[in-house]
């Protein structure tokens, strides 16, 4: 059984490691509207990132270069229907984030899970939670602490956008990183 944990751990290692060099900006051919806010391909379109909502952060912004700032402003994890699975363009997102915990061992962060509409409320409540804990594995792989790490699944209760359309369901697919006070 521990046997079969450390690969499971090993391989989702190599697999993060492996993607470390791509981009989490979403590709050319999707359109403004198909762009999930508080990502960085948001941020870049509108010169503007999220970090307002970044509370807790124990890094004075003098000390942080650009590229690290826009990844830790980034603090939306996106996720295709039905999946739990981290998509690579949050690698480098994720990494930020890790890296920002590891170095200010006093800071903390809930991920908030969600799910869009479909589905019933029990099992979207399990998907938002597997999603958490997806996010919440490659911050203690990258370094991260255990007891800097809380997990809450909001299911369907919280959407970021109202509504039944692809857009609405991609935009409410998510984790929130949430620095805590």
């Amino acid at each position: 059984m521990n046997t079969n944990r450390f690969l499971a751990v090993a391989v989702l290692a190599l697999a993060v490691s492996a993607c470390g060099g791509r981009s989490n900006t979403l590709p050319a051919t999707e359109t403004v509207d198909d762009v999930p806010p508080g990502t960085a391909a948001e941020a870049g379109r509108s010169g503007a990132g999220a970090s307002a909502g970044r509370a807790g952060s124990a890094i004075p912004d003098d000390r942080l270069d650009q590229e690290t700032r826009a990844l830790l402003d980034d603090q939306v994890i996106y996720f295709e229907f039905d999946s739990s699975e981290v998509q690579p363009r949050f690698t480098d997102v994720l990494g930020a984030h890790a890296r920002n915990l590891a170095t200010n061992p006093r800071l903390e962060v809930r991920l908030e899970g969600h799910a869009d509409e479909r589905g019933s409320r029990e099992y979207n409540i399990g998907l938002g939670e597997r999603r958490a804990q997806a996010v919440r594995r490659i911050l203690l792989i990258q370094g991260a602490s255990a007891g800097q790490i809380t997990t809450v699944s909001y299911g369907e209760e919280r959407p970021a956008q109202r509504g039944s359309t692809e857009s609405a369901y991609a935009r409410n697919r998510r984790v929130e990183i949430v620095y805590q006070d």
